[in-house]
């Protein structure tokens, strides 16, 4: 992959995002987004600041014993970010992966995500996740993981 200054801002960007959420630190990922920026798990409505990011991930960054964002595919320039993925959380020893396609808008000035936006089949990862997220942790699940 080859970038211009630009897009690598953009790419720096995001690639900060996704170390954040791999290393399961909500604040951090929040931390990448502007003061009144979005991100919003269509079709439910939007949050807004890093503290609305932090709060939207802390649930299943929290509960996940492991999270990884594969790139499928991925594309950039100045201002925006468009990711093909497949979102990996690791719960009590199992893998939950999902298919995304999200858009990030960036402020290359700031080097901030300024609007973000996940699609994916809920139903699909409904049907996935059932009720683990409600559901309390295994004893001894995950242990070495």
């Amino acid at each position: 992959m080859s970038f211009t200054a630009e897009s690598g801002t953009a790419f720096a960007t995001v690639s900060r995002f996704l170390a954040a959420v791999a290393a399961r630190d909500a604040v951090a990922a929040g931390a990448c987004f502007a003061p009144g920026a979005t991100y919003a798990n269509m079709p439910h409505p939007p949050v807004v600041g890093p503290a609305g990011v932090a709060g939207l991930l802390s649930p299943i960054l929290n509960r996940s014993e492991r999270v990884r964002w594969d790139l499928v595919s991925a594309s950039y320039t100045a201002d925006r970010a468009w990711l093909e993925r497949v979102d990996r959380f690791w719960i009590d020893g199992r893998e939950y992966a999902i298919e995304c396609n999200g858009v990030a808008e960036i402020d290359p000035a700031a080097g901030l995500i300024t609007a973000f936006r996940d699609y994916v089949d809920l139903a699909t990862w409904r049907e996935r996740l059932g009720d683990v997220l409600t559901a309390s942790p295994e004893p001894g699940a995950g242990a070495g993981g």
